[in-house]
């Protein structure tokens, strides 16, 4: 339904800029797209951009860029794609979109989740934007990878694959409730065939965190995996220190994975 009141508070400048988005079906504009709508040498782009914000057609996501909220969508908000927005962050491609995030995305869980998590080796920071709660987390360069793209309205945005974000899960399991929710899920899409067990493999084993390491080899080993496929990721944990995943250090020792799996 189209908002009678907002296009009439429109200025015919304004007016203009809104329609030539609408026709060019943007969900982002920067300050430089704008400018390039405007009359050479036009004076008073912020005072127009301030002007859009405060009729809530324009929504800032950082210094000079902006999220275009059509007029028929204004009564209500528009919701842009939350995948689209960290690029805007991240013009390097130096990010990805994981964890819980990622864990509604291939289905691991029914649970919903509202945070969009935004894996990067540079910054770390809260922000809401749009309505949406975004939370940047920096992390060791070494666990940028497993990555891949995907398309969303003729944009890329950047994500865990489906293995890579398996391996997340063990390390971090919060949001399904834990280390052993994980494990379950881990299993199961093994099990069912849902994942590409080799890659999980081969990405668990250049995870530089050991501890999670572990507790993917004996949630393997323990789904039917063969030893000669674990054989990799077994060598990596060899000459390790002994861990317990539970406060208890009591319990049976697995030599092979170098862990205290059960109370005793």
């Amino acid at each position: 339904m189209i908002n009678k009141n907002t296009i009439s508070s429109l200025t015919q400048k304004e007016a203009e800029l809104v329609a030539r988005m609408s026709y060019e079906q943007r969900d982002m504009i920067t300050a430089r797209e704008l400018d390039e709508y405007l009359p050479r040498g036009f004076a008073y782009r912020r005072k127009l951009v301030s002007s859009l914000m405060k009729k809530k057609i324009l929504i800032p996501v950082k210094n000079g860029v902006y999220i275009f909220v059509p007029i028929e969508a204004v009564p209500t908000g528009r919701r842009i794609s939350e995948f689209l927005i960290p690029a805007v962050f991240f013009p390097r491609n130096d990010y990805y979109i994981g964890y819980s995030t990622m864990y509604n995305y291939y289905n691991f869980t029914d649970q919903q989740f509202q945070k969009v998590y935004v894996l990067n080796a540079r910054i770390s920071l809260q922000r809401t934007i749009a309505g949406i709660s975004f939370k940047f987390v920096k992390i060791p360069r070494q666990r940028m990878y497993g990555l891949e793209n995907i398309e969303i309205r003729g944009k890329t945005a950047i994500v865990s694959s489906k293995e890579r974000t398996l391996v997340d899960l063990l390390y971090y399991s919060k949001p399904v409730g834990g280390m052993n929710s994980a494990t379950e899920i881990l299993a199961r899409f093994v099990k069912s065939g849902k994942c590409d067990t080799k890659k999980l493999i081969e990405y668990a084993v250049k995870f530089p965190v050991i501890k999670t390491r572990k507790l993917i080899g004996l949630t393997l080993e323990k789904a039917g995996v063969s030893g000669k496929m674990l054989a990799p990721l077994a060598e990596s944990v060899k000459k390790t220190s002994l861990i317990s995943f539970t406060d208890n250090r009591k319990g049976k020792i697995n030599e092979k994975w170098r862990a205290i799996i059960s109370s005793a």
